[in-house]
């Protein structure tokens, strides 16, 4: 098990858009490597997601996978999901406004309009094609791990700065509404 560190917000890794990974290079031990480091730093943090560059690789991977997780016990289960060169197509209009945190900018949350439906197409951690529509609050979780590949963090996109909270505060005076919201959304969607 190898858990690396995670740069945080200020870090110039955070902004530069990744590259794309070979698709001939897929099942290189580099890559391979670097999945693995992926999934175990993201599971020791307790994340939803985690990106290649948010542990000092800008290259175009990420994963993401919800289960029991204390920091998110509203979000719907995501099993895990290796992404090599995804890409996000916007598929409606519509808006959902979802409180956001992130390893990288540890203590602070905030409010981010995402879509509530996307459309995702990347290789899986062997190569294999990946085309899947992501509804709900599930796919704001996608939207913000493919961000990162971009250089942009969520703070980019609060829509009010007056939402900004640390942890503390978010739980004592934003978590009960978030969470009345979300679960309308989760039951709507089922994700």
């Amino acid at each position: 098990m190898t858990v690396r560190e995670i740069v945080r917000i200020g870090h110039p890794v955070l902004r530069q858009p990744a590259r794309p990974v070979p698709p001939q290079e897929v099942g290189a031990a580099w890559v391979q490597s670097l999945i693995d480091d992926l999934i175990d730093t993201m599971r020791a943090a307790c994340g939803a997601g985690l990106a290649a560059n948010q542990i000092g690789e800008p290259v175009r991977v990420c994963v993401i996978e919800v289960g029991d997780n204390p920091r998110y016990p509203y979000k719907p289960r995501i099993p895990l999901t290796v992404l090599v060169n995804p890409e996000l197509e916007l598929l409606t209009d519509e808006v959902f406004d979802n409180y956001e945190g992130c390893l990288s900018v540890p203590d602070l949350r905030g409010v981010v309009a995402r879509r509530v439906r996307v459309r995702v197409r990347a290789l899986d951690r062997h190569g294999a094609p990946i085309d899947r529509v992501v509804e709900g609050l599930s796919a704001g979780t996608f939207q913000h791990e493919l961000d990162h590949l971009d250089g942009v963090l969520f703070v980019d996109r609060v829509t009010d700065p007056h939402t900004l909270a640390t942890w503390d505060e978010f739980d004592r005076r934003h978590r009960e509404a978030f969470v009345h919201r979300v679960e309308a959304l989760v039951a709507r969607f089922g994700s």
